[in-house]
């Protein structure tokens, strides 16, 4: 961690030391929509509001502290801060579990996510209490995570023998089983690796890449959902949950679904659209510009042929990774839910 980590992380816990009834809270990318219109609202006056001004928050991001999004939920665990909100993909080496909350192609559609989501809520409470011994609070959507490349492409069997940065581990594990290398990198390194050819594609979510200015370094946009949607989940340390009273918890978990959990799932198909439009001409870009990708349209055969290999490979893989009764788990509930269900080692 560099100095300007340390000295965040001092003022967060200087003013929490200075008020017994003040949150520290970490949040998700400051510059990605998610925090700018939801997060950031939410924790600096929504919530104070709803508890009647009785709960101070003292909040900054993962990205302004100088910390990878893997390091949130570990560091809150370990007392740096009360609240973190990041993506759990961010956090499968603490827990190879954690993989299965998002599932590449299980839903095809925002709707869809947010109930395969809600099916794995079980899974999801026990693996934060075990790991990082944490209270969940909610999720969030970040936007589907599609393909960028800087390569001719016309469908999801051109990416065979491309190197491609991957979002999240079962998403590598997805481009290699359809012949790509899978490559990880920082989302910051993203745009230049494209530019040098040192990748020739990446997943990310359209309004990331777009504000991200990766329309500038790539050719091609295939709007198949081979990263997931990336759930961020918020979760507080058990202690301090413990710590409040019943009403100021159901007054913090009420109010996070009202004012982030709800508004942005409902948003995030709508916006899905737009964010597409705005990289490929569309007539209108509530983002600014409207840019000149040319759209790969994906097809029912590219989503099939992903969804029979999660079932044959992915999803075992998994199952045999995480070890214990979760692949059964994720069956029961998030399998049960989709319709795509897998022989658990």
């Amino acid at each position: 961690m560099n100095k300007i980590t340390f000295t965040l992380i001092a003022l967060l816990l200087g003013t929490a030391a200075h008020a017994q009834d003040t949150l520290s809270v970490v949040g998700s990318w400051s510059g990605l929509p998610l925090h700018k219109n939801y997060e950031a609202p939410f924790w600096t006056t929504g919530l104070p509001d709803a508890v009647g001004g009785d709960l101070e928050v003292a909040l900054t991001t993962h990205d302004q502290m100088g910390i990878s999004g893997g390091d949130v939920f570990r560091m809150m665990s370990q007392g740096v801060f009360d609240v973190g909100m990041t993506a759990a993909d961010y956090a499968v080496s603490d827990s190879a579990a954690l993989e299965g909350l998002d599932v590449p192609l299980v839903a095809s559609d925002a709707n869809e996510a947010k109930v395969a989501l809600d099916a794995a809520r079980p899974m999801m409470n026990d693996i934060f209490e075990t790991v990082f011994d944490a209270h969940v609070i909610g999720t969030a959507p970040y936007p589907a995570q599609i393909v960028f490349c800087n390569a001719p492409i016309t469908g999801l069997a051109d990416l065979t023998g491309l190197k491609i940065r991957a979002s999240g581990r079962m998403t590598a594990n997805v481009l290699e089983g359809l012949g790509a290398e899978a490559v990880t990198m920082a989302f910051g390194e993203v745009p230049g690796a494209l530019q040098r050819g040192v990748i020739d594609c990446a997943v990310t979510g359209a309004g990331s890449g777009y504000n991200s200015g990766w329309w500038e370094v790539s050719t091609h946009l295939l709007p198949l959902a081979l990263g997931g949607w990336d759930p961020v989940v918020a979760a507080i340390r058990l202690d301090r949950w413990n710590a409040m009273d019943i009403e100021t918890q159901d007054t913090l978990t009420t109010s996070f679904v009202e004012q982030i959990e709800a508004p942005a799932w409902a948003e995030a198909q709508a916006n899905m659209s737009a964010e597409i439009a705005c990289l490929t001409g569309g007539d209108e870009c509530p983002l600014g510009e409207t840019r000149d990708m040319t759209l790969v349209e994906a097809t029912l055969a590219d989503e099939e042929l992903v969804k029979d290999l999660l079932i044959t490979t992915i999803l075992p893989e998994w199952s045999e990774r995480a070890g214990g009764d979760w692949g059964q788990r994720w069956n029961d509930t998030v399998g049960a839910a989709t319709g795509v269900t897998f022989v658990a080692n």
